[in-house]
């Protein structure tokens, strides 16, 4: 599939700005698509938005298919008849509590804790209003929307009722009999859990209606959604109680061996995710229905998807479920073509990039060739090495996306900043910096936009010129990630401005 030579900006959901705790899809949404629009922007990158199973990282969810409720937004509800403008502004100044006032270049971090039990609570004021209300057009929306999301979400609305009722999620510690989803116990259990259920309905209900009608407001002004699909699923989430034998389970049902890399730029002992390993050679006897019906809904949802891990289709780090850390995993074969091959005689074309960063093999390059999705160059990685120019500017080919630096990266200024600390690499970056009017941030971002790239992205954080402050995840650091909430009044008409003249320099626009 071709890609127009284009330019976007990565902004997680949850980092956008507003006064409700944690960014959501309602105003502050609406108008960061304005805001690329007059940027010359034509792309808006996102982090995955499944709800979270641990530690609030968006590419461990507990649902492939499902919405996290934290990104409903509470004013939109008061349209709707369903919440009173006094619940928001009430929400607003609980959500606030103790925090400090926000500077202009820092707003405090989003308390996931406080967000979670505060949107919680005024979710169900609103499913309580929701019943109790006759707005047939309304009731109707929700019917279609049971109806036609029931293949996953009648499992869903179960397994998360099971959780809230169990006090975990981790569903190896339920009673065998749920555990193993003998059927008399999963019909109780619906008896028994039933408004528990509708709930949760209701909050995929809302969730859906508003990312569905925020993704036509940008679509409407020029603006594709670019989404993110992590390769694995937590292991605490409904896709492998639902589907067990789609995964490598020793007879306790816990996994035997689990997903992450060797030590590579981000770690010397490499990452330990933890995510089960899928049985691959159940999902080719199943002609990969699953992995299709996942592309399928993501591809209805987003324009285009960024494939992460992609590296793990062709081989995947195999670790021990009971080892230290990821040094003593070993590499096995993936299904490669034979996946690819059903998802498009399935799906067609589906436009697709490939996540191939990390320790990649000739054979990794191949199968991305072969099933002709461009990869990623990042900027950051090009100057580790004087004879390493993989990811410099000047050597990205036209079939690539290339970025300032990642979620997983320092912010651009944040690593520059480091490197002239360190005293290294100053010879190699300094051919890209000669505008400092407009500060090195920008000269770093206009190197990766005039190059051949067809797809240039830029975080949020990069284009404010922000440090280390404004990071959004380290890897294998368990704490203080996905936090990062952009302050108010920062995403101004003048730097909208220099984007476009950025972007239409780069013939981007």
């Amino acid at each position: 599939m071709r890609f127009p030579r284009s330019s976007g900006l990565l902004m997680p959901v949850f980092s956008l700005p507003n006064d409700h705790g944690i960014g959501d899809l309602g105003e502050a949404a609406f108008r960061f698509v304005d805001f690329l629009q007059s940027a010359g922007q034509s792309l808006w990158q996102l982090l995955p938005m499944g709800p979270a199973a641990r530690g609030n990282s968006p590419y461990s969810s507990y649902s492939a298919f499902a919405g996290s409720p934290l990104f409903i937004s509470m004013p939109e509800l008061v349209q709707l008849g369903l919440l009173t403008q006094q619940d928001v502004e009430d929400n607003a100044r609980s959500t606030a509590g103790n925090t400090a006032p926000e500077s202009q270049e820092q707003r405090p971090p989003v308390d996931y804790a406080a967000v979670r039990q505060s949107k919680k609570a005024l979710l169900h004021r609103a499913f309580q209003a929701f019943q109790n209300n006759d707005q047939s057009d309304l009731r109707q929306q929700f019917e279609n929307f049971c109806q036609t999301k029931a293949e996953w979400l009648q499992n869903f609305v179960l397994f998360e009722a099971l959780a809230i009722e169990q006090d975990d999620f981790d569903w190896s510690h339920w009673d065998s009999d749920l555990a193993g989803r003998e059927e008399s116990a999963l019909l109780a259990a619906a008896d028994r859990l039933a408004d528990e259920m509708q709930f949760s309905r209701f909050e995929q209900f809302l969730f859906h209606k508003q990312w569905h009608a925020l993704k036509e407001y940008a679509n409407a002004r020029g603006i594709r959604i670019y989404g993110d699909m992590p390769i694995f699923v937590a292991y605490e989430s409904v896709d492998v109680w639902a589907n067990q034998h789609l995964y490598q389970l020793g007879s306790d049902r816990r996994p035997t061996v689990v997903a992450g890399v060797p030590p590579d730029y981000f770690s010397e002992t490499g990452q330990m995710w933890g995510n089960p390993l899928y049985a691959w050679q159940q999902h080719a006897d199943l002609d990969y229905s699953w992995w299709i019906r996942r592309l399928k809904q993501a591809l209805e949802s987003f324009d285009l998807l960024r494939l992460d891990h992609f590296r793990g289709f062709e081989s995947y780090w195999q670790i021990p479920a009971a080892a230290k850390d990821a040094t003593s995993g070993q590499w096995q074969p993936a299904p490669g073509d034979a996946l690819f091959g059903a998802v498009r005689k399935a799906l067609g074309d589906v436009p697709i990039v490939a996540e191939d960063l990390g320790l990649i093999t000739e054979e990794v390059h191949q199968l991305r060739a072969r099933v002709g999705f461009p990869g990623m160059r990042v900027l950051q990685f090009g100057f580790e090495h004087q004879h390493d120019a993989y990811h410099r500017p000047e050597c990205y080919p036209e079939d690539s996306v290339a970025y300032t630096g990642t979620h997983d990266n320092e912010t651009l200024m944040g690593w520059f900043n480091r490197r002239l600390a360190e005293g290294t690499s100053q010879k190699l970056i300094s051919p890209l910096l000669s505008s400092p009017s407009d500060g090195i941030h920008i000269d770093l971002i206009t190197a990766v936009a005039k190059s051949d790239a067809h797809t240039v992205i830029f975080p949020v954080q990069d284009v404010l010129g922000l440090g280390n402050e404004a990071r959004v995840n380290t890897p294998g650091e368990p704490d203080g990630n996905w936090e990062w909430h952009c302050p108010s009044g920062v995403l101004t008409t003048e730097l909208a401005t220099l984007l476009r003249r950025l972007s239409s320099d780069a013939g981007r626009t």
